[in-house]
């Protein structure tokens, strides 16, 4: 009998390993250093505003974010802010760099379920290089068929990889924590979209879930995710 499933290609951050705690923490550490300045909530919303101005230039990851809180600190100080905070963000930027890798619970071994009878893709996005990382640091890269470490995820994105997989994007599922960049695209180009959500999630990435979608499918944890596959077929 012929496999409704062929491909199934996972997201990486906060599907497969910690990411978003990192980020919350140094924007904690942000905030105690700009105290004096702005109040919590207010600094949130710069730097999120910041972010979204500087996605087209900077892209996503931690690069991007380290650029976007200096030029928030620069904002909200008039162009005062310490050369001292500066050197702050940037050591707190390549300590998220640097950081090691956590694997979420299930993770191997939702992959490692599924390598055997499926092609494996990996599709992230953020800094080429960081991401490299991340997944040699995993120990799950080995598992993968492909990886691709995209500028977004868009439709267009899922339909180009989708498209040169085996099964189409009929026959290809995408599991990842965000509704927005692995859920909705993925089922808007045929494809299957199982969300997998995460304690944290960043501003950017919310969307609503397309529940009147017969692609759509929710797992509280990666734990799930062999027998839906079987289920699916």
């Amino acid at each position: 009998m012929a496999r409704n499933l062929r491909t199934i290609a996972f997201d990486a951050d906060d599907t497969l390993w910690h990411n978003e705690r990192f980020f919350s923490l140094t924007q904690a550490r942000f905030a105690e250093l700009l105290a004096d300045h702005a109040e919590r909530d207010h600094l949130d919303a710069r730097l999120l505003a910041a972010e979204r101005r500087n996605i087209g230039h900077y892209g996503f990851g931690v690069k991007g974010f380290t650029l976007s809180m200096i030029e928030t600190a620069i904002e909200v100080t008039d162009g005062r802010v310490p050369a001292s905070v500066i050197s702050e963000l940037l050591a707190a930027g390549r300590d998220m760099l640097d950081h090691p890798i956590e694997l979420l619970p299930h993770a191997r071994e939702a992959v490692e379920a599924v390598a055997p009878s499926h092609h494996l893709l990996l599709i992230t996005k953020g800094d080429l290089l960081h991401q490299e990382r991340k997944l040699a640091q995993s120990g799950l890269g080995d598992l993968f068929d492909g990886v691709e470490i995209v500028s977004d995820k868009a439709p267009d994105t899922y339909a180009r990889i989708f498209g040169a997989a085996p099964g189409g994007a009929e026959g290809a599922m995408m599991v990842g924590n965000s509704m927005k960049s692995d859920v909705r695209p993925a089922i808007a180009v045929g494809g299957w979209g199982v969300h997998v959500p995460h304690d944290l999630a960043w501003a950017l990435e919310h969307a609503e879930a397309p529940e009147d979608s017969p692609r759509f499918r929710s797992l509280s944890d990666l734990s799930g995710l062999a027998a839906l596959v079987d289920e699916i077929g």
